[in-house]
């Protein structure tokens, strides 16, 4: 016959749980002996392993209690129940967990391994991070919203960023970054922008060039996103607009481009 203090070792837990579950009704308490010592049998033992067991998997006090006045088939069948929950949570916990080392990954953060080659592409052309950084935060976004369509936007991505007029626009822009608003050189970036997304547009299709089909307040934020970590893209598309093109995220023909006026040159 063992003492609570040697149950408790046995089952696995503590003395004070024992003590819990005499209090719950859960595990009957033995008689006292001469000394006034509760004894208790090795079915006490398996009554307690059944306890700690069910109520470590979550299973309420109220629950084991019932489960363990049940028959073999009821039990058999709330254990398989219970089973299944666990690994339920478990492959919970696992996509949890992967999320979690996606954060701790950078650019992994909520992005396809096919954006994220795209984003290593584009630094491994040498861009100012900041570019890397609006087009990552982009990409964030639109994969929250569109996921479906990130396989049709990154691969058009692919094709573009594979022609030398855009990556000579990614560079001209990397050399006005830290330049102010009226830098000639954002006119010489909008004269490029511009007549590369009107050969593309006449190669390609307009569609193919605004094909950004993702509602107004999305393109907002986006283009915000643009503005503040590359204060020149506002002015640039100042300039666009008076060569036939407006919008940053969402690029829209707006008609002939106009004669150059001379605050262009301001």
């Amino acid at each position: 016959m063992l003492t609570i203090g040697e149950l408790a070792s046995y089952a696995g837990v503590t003395v004070r749980a024992v003590r819990h579950y005499h209090a719950k009704g859960l595990l009957p308490e033995p008689q006292r002996d001469r000394s006034g010592y509760r004894r208790y049998d090795a079915g006490a033992v398996i009554e307690l392993i059944k306890i700690r067991t069910l109520a470590e998997a979550g299973v309420p006090l109220a629950r084991v209690r019932e489960l363990l006045q049940a028959g073999e088939e009821e039990f058999a069948a709330a254990v398989a129940d219970i089973d299944r929950r666990l690994r339920a949570e478990i492959r919970q916990r696992q996509r949890h967990r992967s999320q979690i080392a996606r954060l701790a990954a950078g650019d992994n953060l909520a992005l396809p391994a096919e954006v994220v080659e795209y984003l290593d592409r584009l630094r491994a052309l040498g861009l100012d991070e900041r570019i890397v950084q609006v087009e990552r935060d982009g990409w964030i976004l639109l994969a929250a919203h569109s996921p479906e369509r990130v396989p049709e936007w990154i691969s058009r991505k692919r094709e573009q960023i594979a022609d030398p007029r855009l990556i000579a626009f990614y560079r001209t822009l990397d050399q006005a970054l830290d330049q102010a608003t009226d830098d000639p050189r954002l006119v010489e970036l909008a004269d490029v922008l511009a007549a590369y997304m009107t050969q593309m547009a006449e190669e390609k299709g307009e569609d193919y060039v605004d094909d950004v089909d993702v509602e107004p307040t999305m393109v907002r934020l986006m283009d915000a996103l643009a503005f503040d970590t590359v204060p020149p893209a506002r002015r640039l598309i100042e300039l666009l607009k008076r060569r036939g093109w407006s919008g940053w995220t969402k690029l829209e023909r707006v008609g002939p481009p106009r004669a150059a006026e001379g605050t262009d040159q301001a």
